[in-house]
């Protein structure tokens, strides 16, 4: 994601959020690991309420909401290749998939 995310950034909005249940995220220890890992995308952090209100039960999951707030994709930790995240975004970015 982090080679593929640069060609959509202008017409694609993504954010990397943080949260985890019973441990609040610190926006400033999530920038940290994101200049750390040279993470080309900016990080926002979450309220676990976020964790109950999407069904996420596990580490890593991602979602992709589309302009409207549909959610267009989801997976788990392992799971999106270089295709389908090419495919997400192109789709996000009006450009089909």
């Amino acid at each position: 994601m982090k080679d593929i995310y640069p060609e959509y950034s202008e017409n694609v909005a993504f954010f990397a959020v943080g949260a985890h249940y019973g441990i609040i995220e610190n926006i400033v220890t999530l920038e940290e690991a994101r200049e750390k890992n040279n993470y080309p995308w900016p990080v926002a952090a979450a309220s676990p309420q976020i964790l109950i209100d999407l069904g996420i039960t596990l580490q890593s999951t991602k979602i992709a909401f589309d302009s409207t707030g549909t959610i267009v994709y989801r997976d788990e930790m392992g799971q999106g290749d270089e295709e389908e995240w090419r495919r997400v975004f192109a789709g996000l970015a009006g450009g089909g998939g």
